[in-house]
């Protein structure tokens, strides 16, 4: 049933990891697309990670990726404010990541918060009063805002945390301005660089993640087949609920090394000995 997918659009937060813990399943997943010479794309949410941070929490968990095949918000975001408005200064409300992805796609960073002409806001995982504040002047001083996505929360270790929509709330309801651009999920910003990246047209391709207002939604807006796992966010009652429903509904990756296994023993059955 996924004889036609060349290119796999792979979600991390609730698909390939909870936290600082992999998924069961997800590394012999993906190795084995690999070995079927597919194509993949690990496409997230997160903002306040760098693809080499990105690579190096996918390295430790035993699988291999190259900066190409990480699609981050925070990536997403440098690029379209690089190209859309190439001599702005940004103001960044997020970890280092988020700022290591900046310099290295070469976006000016202002040196004070009344210079900026974007606040880029994203998951801050060590935010203080101090960085929120600095945030409210920048948009205060006429600085756009412009947010790597709006997720309310992500799986964690533990249970759910609260994410970007947290910090977007503070700085909205301070401000009174609202947001300009959103680049993440289900933004078909997304699609658009994990196909760029692979090289492929949406129907030749499958997205994998646990979030139906993010991925599968996504899938939707972009004419991409997709799969809802339930290693993450959603239930099983909730996926066939859904107004927009999944093509596929997987209890993790590891149903999808099954299938894969599968379609391979069907083709030497029927290959002429």
């Amino acid at each position: 049933m996924l004889e036609n997918a060349d290119g796999y659009i792979i979600d991390l937060d609730g698909t390939v990891y909870r936290g600082r813990q992999a998924i069961d399943g997800a590394a012999e997943a993906i190795e084995a697309i690999r070995l079927k010479k597919k194509k993949v794309v690990f496409l997230s949410n997160r903002g306040n990670y760098s693809r080499k941070m990105c690579q190096m929490k996918l390295k430790a968990m035993g699988i291999e990726a190259s900066e190409r095949e990480i699609v981050l918000t925070s990536t997403v975001t440098a690029e379209y404010l690089k190209r859309t408005d190439p001599l702005c200064k940004a103001w960044l409300l997020g970890d280092e990541g988020l700022r290591e992805e900046f310099l290295s796609h070469g976006v000016g960073l202002a040196d004070r918060p009344e210079e900026a002409n974007w606040l880029v806001i994203t998951l801050f995982e060590k935010l203080t009063y101090a960085d929120l504040n600095s945030a409210f002047r920048a948009v205060r001083h006429g600085a756009k805002i412009i947010a790597t996505n709006e997720d309310k929360t992500f799986p964690g270790d533990d249970g759910d945390f609260i994410d970007v929509a947290g910090m977007i709330g503070a700085i909205v309801h301070a401000t009174g301005e609202s947001v300009s651009v959103v680049i993440g999920k289900p933004s078909t910003f997304m699609s658009d660089a994990a196909l760029a990246a692979m090289d492929l047209s949406a129907e030749r391709c499958l997205i994998i993640g646990d979030s139906l207002a993010s991925d599968i939604a996504l899938g939707k807006r972009s004419g991409i087949r997709t799969a809802l796992v339930l290693s993450g966010s959603t239930s099983r009652e909730q996926a066939e609920a859904a107004t927009e429903r999944p093509d596929f509904i997987w209890e993790s990756l590891l149903d999808l090394r099954s299938i894969l296994a599968e379609e391979e023993m069907d083709c030497q059955l029927s290959s002429p000995s």
